[in-house]
């Protein structure tokens, strides 16, 4: 039986949100268990992202050249910077907490930036980011459990960075070319993070192993799936999906690396997600109000 159009997207859609999710599992199953060093770890990760970025790229007959490489300095240093205080952070958060708290970041730093270059949210934007900053703060209050103080630091620049690292790119007409490119910068700090663990041989078989499919699979081809798709989403509907990513790393770190699931997390899960997805809802509001205030030729 052919698969339809609307179900293959979704199909697409859902294996890209999982691939997300994944890193978060792969890094805490490799960190938690002393399987790999944080050094190590986002040097293969970030080595084997860009290795198969580059397949891609060549297989779609758009090969880079160094030198002629897509992306830009600005995006591989928010790449990096990203991808250290990633694997950092996961030493002390469990995957769903980081998750959330990575998500949390990346959408409020952008959501922040739009206000300080003169974007004028309205009531429902602003009552949801109320509302995620406040559960956010309650997440991360001290508490019996409530996440490590420096993981959570450390998570929330790895979603400041990577909310720098999407503006830089938005308006790119190729941005799997440029993600591909960023990668690929990013290659020569990435074999020098490698350099001290193999002598060391501070990450194991499974260690390497949880690296790779991070970088190659988890985010090489879920950036590229991810991609394939986006075109064929609303700007809406793209944003909304991305929701899912924390809920699944989570169930993935309760299946997967026997996390506990704590009633403190599952309320400000529901108070993040729930504001943010209120802010993204009043802003797309807003658009279509604009876009049909305007005057047709």
């Amino acid at each position: 039986m052919a698969t339809s159009p609307a179900a293959k997207i979704a199909l697409l859609t859902t294996l890209a949100m999982v691939a997300f999710a994944a890193n978060s599992v792969l890094n805490r199953m490799a960190l938690a268990a002393g399987e790999a060093d944080a050094f190590t770890y986002t040097g293969v990760r970030l080595a084997s992202g860009a290795l198969m970025l580059g397949l891609i790229l060549a297989w779609r007959g758009g090969a880079p050249v160094w030198g002629r490489i897509g992306g830009s300095q600005g995006g591989a240093i928010a790449l990096f910077v990203y991808a250290i205080a990633f694997s950092y952070a996961y030493l002390e958060l469990a995957a769903g907490t980081g998750a959330l708290l990575l998500f949390a970041a990346v959408q409020l730093g952008m959501l922040g930036w739009a206000i300080a270059h003169g974007d004028r949210p309205g009531g429902f934007e602003w009552a949801g980011f109320g509302l995620a900053i406040v559960f956010l703060v309650l997440l991360v209050m001290p508490g019996v459990t409530a996440p490590d103080p420096f993981g959570a630091a450390l998570m929330i620049l790895a979603g400041l960075a990577w909310a720098v690292y999407t503006l830089l790119g938005r308006g790119s007409s190729r941005p799997l070319t440029d993600t591909g490119g960023n990668f690929l910068r990013c290659l020569p700090l990435a074999l020098l993070l490698m350099v001290p663990g193999i002598f060391a041989q501070t990450t194991t078989l499974s260690g390497w192993l949880y690296a790779i499919a991070s970088g190659a699979l988890a985010s090489g081809l879920g950036y590229a799936i991810w991609y394939s798709v986006l075109p064929a989403l609303e700007r809406s509907t793209a944003a909304y999906v991305q929701l899912t990513v924390p809920a699944i790393a989570a169930a993935g770190g309760v299946l997967f690396i026997a996390e506990p699931l704590t009633m403190r997390l599952v309320l400000c899960s529901i108070g993040i997600l729930g504001g943010v997805g209120l802010a993204l809802w009043g802003a797309d509001q807003r658009r279509r109000k604009a876009d049909q205030a305007q005057p047709r030729a």
